[in-house]
């Protein structure tokens, strides 16, 4: 480097590829590109653990006892560097555990304690997570001593469960089998705001209509958890943050009964941290210098911790115990009246009118000193709001009735993103099914090679089209979503409300491919599952197009799957699942504002495949015929039904003319003639233009790459029937 150049780069000789505050990414330079790094986060290369590692057989070597002892034991202590309120850190850990599992969202699965994302930015730095990080501190002494047997996802749920128990609340129980993530998930789309808590970003479609909060977000601004709890948009008005509560718990999969179960039950223990200035805090977690040492939110007011603490700048208890599981808070809030105060931060929170002196909590360091205990907008609002209201009466009057319900609500929140029962470990897992698990009915049979053989050749020879085999085993094992570990062929629910009538599974398809898996299993000796026939007719049928194509190959095919009833599905909740788009059967259930290609990144994602899984699947699918409605775009061979690399050979083919004819529709030309060949959508075409799936595209289309082909389609094809198979090692 010379004089001139070293002057240009901060006298300094070296280069700064690493300084990700100097450096430019692609999508810096050309920010309409199709970002693919949605379909490789977590990329083996950032886990530190060794490839054979396995949670589960880690976990069922750990001590869980000891665990929850040496949990007890903290919970009951104060550590200086940072000490804990009342003596206590029942509060801490129970928010450190429920700001972890708060984030899931039922829209998309995302979110949720199951990978312990709350270590890494952004949620690590929201204003909503403030001191979070200290929560994980007061655990790492006992994460470092159990080490791989717990993850940091187990292990705070287990310590805000624990802490409820220290508290006196008969928990429901509790799950393990988180596993951790070692870098940020960046492929969370957490909102458009550049700014926490941005009030000028309106997050709704209609102002007046909090049900119009955008999909697929839960939070009502950036930063949050849940909603404001000073009121919306920091202005106190109870009954406007009720409808926020109801749409953003609804959006968490909660109803009326567990909204207010779980915020009376969040705000029985522990207090808010308001006491000081938050302009005078360092900066958040994400952002502090090293000598911070991964703690963020410096406050250098007084000792800084203890009666300095700033958190959501809201200062006091909602109970006069608040290390107690007790029915305090509805006494509180029902026998008082409260009117709006100002915290010593500034903050909006009410104070009640005239209260006893006996019915104050202590001040948390100063047991001589009696303070008023507090409430936020959402406290008020299930006084005020008619039907939160009734729900809260009853609580108040039935406190066993509202452990219960808490208890249930509690594990609820911390373990919906798990996915099934069969996931969970331990020994405090409850025995009873929840209808939100998604049970599905275990089956009591094994089928040999040569009954797996000889139902194909029934299935393939029932009348049904090689297409509508497919087409069936597709859409039943589409909904899979890795994030929450919903959906997917286990269960057979295409069968059942709502899924037989989606739009996206074509019905009057669906019914009649139904109708002759139902005749056929009637017919046999041995009953096999509905779902197990609907995954091996559409294996069948891709072996057949795999021989057709002149490969000898054998799709594999494990039986074991249940047939779900009615009564164990959750309608509404399953509605969540409904696919509006399907790349890979070329659908889309209506325009929209982004871009058919991002939403098949989206959908791949979901499902755990890679961009080279979805590069081979959209290939073989369109040769297959496998379109929505029979449609003809992206269908680039003359050998419909043939498991050709036809599709790659001729996007790629330079003999051609790629003309836009309307909205997502293209028309592939000759290039000599002129002649109309094929038409095809954005999706199709995406696989020619992007230069990291042109790659991908290209080898596939290679000459000799012709058996690669048909052997990765296969193994694709694989991966997506078997995505819900838990019970199946991977």
């Amino acid at each position: 480097m010379d004089k001139k150049s070293q002057a240009s780069a901060g006298k300094c000789p070296f280069a700064h590829g690493a300084n990700t505050s100097l450096a430019s990414s692609n999508t810096d330079w050309w920010p309409n590109s199709l970002n693919l790094d949605i379909l490789s986060q977590h990329d083996k290369k950032t886990n530190p653990m060794d490839p054979d590692f396995d949670y589960a057989a880690a976990f069922a070597q750990l001590d869980l006892e000891a665990v929850k002892q040496d949990l007890r034991d903290l919970i009951n202590s104060s550590q200086d560097w940072w000490p804990s309120d009342y003596g206590s850190y029942i509060g801490m850990m129970v928010r450190t555990a429920w700001h972890l599992a708060g984030t899931y969202r039922k829209q998309d699965g995302r979110g949720g304690a199951n990978t312990g994302n709350q270590r890494f930015a952004p949620l690590n730095s929201w204003p909503d997570n403030v001191n979070t990080d200290k929560g994980r501190r007061l655990l790492w002494p006992i994460k470092k001593k159990y080490g791989n047997k717990i993850s940091w996802g187990d292990l705070i749920v287990l310590a805000g469960t624990v802490a409820y128990e220290v508290a006196g609340l008969k928990t429901f129980g509790f799950g393990g089998g988180r596993v951790d993530i070692w870098h940020p998930e960046k492929d969370i789309y957490w909102g458009e705001e550049r700014k926490w808590l941005d009030a000028t970003k309106n997050r709704y479609g209609d102002d007046q209509d909090r049900t119009t909060l955008e999909n697929p977000l839960a939070a009502v601004q950036m930063g949050l958890i849940y909603v404001n709890p000073e009121g919306v948009d920091g202005h106190p008005d109870p009954l406007k943050t009720a409808q926020d509560m109801r749409t953003t718990f609804d959006r968490m999969a909660m109803n009326d009964e567990e909204t207010v179960a779980l915020t009376a039950g969040g705000h029985t223990v522990g207090k808010a941290h308001g006491n000081g200035k938050a302009e005078l805090l360092g900066a958040n977690t994400e952002a502090a210098d090293v000598e911070f040492q991964g703690l963020g939110w410096h406050n250098p007011e007084g000792t800084g911790n203890g009666c300095n603490t700033m958190v959501s700048g809201i200062e006091g208890a909602w109970t006069t115990h608040p290390t107690k599981w007790d029915n305090e808070y509805f006494y509180l809030l029902f026998t008082y009246d409260w009117e709006q105060r100002k915290s010593p931060a500034g903050a909006h929170q009410w104070e009640p009118i005239n209260i006893k002196e006996e019915d104050k909590p202590v001040d948390a360091h100063n047991p001589n000193v009696r303070r008023n205990p507090i409430m936020t907008d959402a406290d008020m609002a299930l006084k005020m709001d008619p039907e939160y209201r009734k729900i809260a009466e009853r609580f108040y009057h039935d406190p066993a009735y509202f452990a219960e319900v808490f208890a249930r609500a509690w594990f609820k929140l911390t373990h919906r993103d798990m996915g099934p029962k069969s996931r969970y470990l331990g020994a405090d897992v409850p025995a009873e099914d929840l209808i939100w698990q998604d049970p599905v009915p275990s089956v009591d049979y094994t089928l040999s090679e040569a009954e797996i053989d000889e139902l194909k050749a029934k299935l393939l020879n029932s009348g049904l089209t090689c297409s509508e085999l497919i087409n069936t085993a597709w859409d039943s094992a589409r909904t899979y979503r890795g994030s929450d570990f919903r959906g997917g062929a286990n269960g057979a629910r295409i069968r059942l409300s709502p899924q037989k009538d989606w739009v996206g599974n074509e019905p009057e398809r669906l019914h009649k491919v139904l109708a002759k898996l139902e005749e056929i299993q009637a017919s046999l000796n041995k009953k096999v599952s509905i779902a197990d026939l609907i995954v091996l007719g559409g294996t069948a049928a891709v072996e057949k197009a795999a021989q057709e194509a002149g490969f000898a190959v054998k799709v594999p095919f494990t039986p074991g799957r249940g047939d779900a009833t009615q009564e164990q599905t959750d309608e509404y909740s399953f509605a969540d699942l409904e696919p509006k788009h399907d790349g890979y059967r070329n659908w889309l259930k209506q325009d929209y504002a982004v871009q058919p290609e991002e939403m098949l990144l989206d959908r791949t994602q979901l499902m755990g495949l890679t961009a080279p899984e979805m590069t081979v699947l959209i290939g073989g699918m369109r040769v297959l015929g496998t379109n929505y409605a029979g449609a003809k775009e992206g269908v680039f061979t003359d050998r419909v039904g043939v498991l050709s690399n036809d599709f790659f050979v001729n996007l790629t083919d330079m003999e051609n003319t790629w003309e836009p004819v309307g909205k997502n529709l293209y028309e592939i030309r000759d290039r000599k003639t002129g002649a109309v060949k094929w038409t095809a959508t954005r999706v199709d075409l995406v696989f020619g233009s992007n230069s990291i799936l042109r790659s991908y595209a290209e080898v596939y289309a290679q000459d000799d790459n012709k058996e690669k082909f048909v052997h990765d389609f296969i193994a694709a094809w694989n991966k997506v029937m078997n995505a819900d198979r838990f019970d199946v090692k991977k």
